[in-house]
């Protein structure tokens, strides 16, 4: 399997959403670049901020989509296209209702689950054959609060079990960047929880 050129961190642009569950994904590309001094800048063509990091000793590009949650679609496919990388080459990483705070779990293909960040990917690139970084936020209980939940800010443990099951996948990332997929799932879904 390919390793990996693109990391985008799937979340909402403002300070207003910051540190809201949405923006697990940005957590985790911030966490990363930060991890190696490494700062975001806005490129317009790109519809997002991006930096390079190395993984694994390989260039990783990351990108924060500025477009908004909904419209995450046009920022990945503008990424792609520019730097020349295929699907299969990209992880998208994106909150999760499905998993609780501090569970983390890397998927390859498949539907987008209800995430709207990831059924606009899907509906650009007109099919699932990416890799995703699930960073659970749990559910609020009922499907008339997910969007109070997940534009709302976790409470502390919460929010300290997100951060740790981010520290976990970052530990894996470098394995998934020199496309040793299967060994970073399985040791990032067998880790402690």
């Amino acid at each position: 399997m390919a390793g990996l050129r693109l990391i985008v961190g799937l979340g909402n642009p403002g300070t207003e959403y910051l540190r809201t569950r949405h923006n697990a994904g940005f957590w985790l590309v911030d966490a990363l670049a930060g991890g190696q001094g490494e700062r975001f800048a806005f490129d317009g063509k790109l519809h997002g901020e991006a930096c390079r990091v190395r993984l694994g000793g390989e260039p990783v590009w990351l990108l924060k989509p500025a477009t908004f949650m909904n419209k995450s679609g046009i920022a990945v496919v503008s990424a792609l296209r520019y730097y020349k990388i295929e699907a299969d080459e990209c992880l998208v990483a994106h909150d999760d209702l499905d998993l609780p705070p501090g569970t983390v779990r890397l998927k390859f293909d498949g539907g987008h689950g209800g995430q709207n960040g990831l059924r606009d990917i899907v509906g650009h690139l007109g099919h699932g054959k990416f890799h995703r970084l699930r960073v659970g936020i749990g559910h609020p209980g009922h499907r008339d609060q997910v969007t109070p939940w997940v534009l709302g800010r976790p409470s502390a443990s919460d929010e300290d079990a997100i951060l740790d099951g981010i520290g976990r996948a970052l530990d894996v990332l470098p394995l998934v960047a020199t496309g040793q997929f299967d060994k970073a799932m399985q040791l990032l879904h067998t880790s402690r929880e």
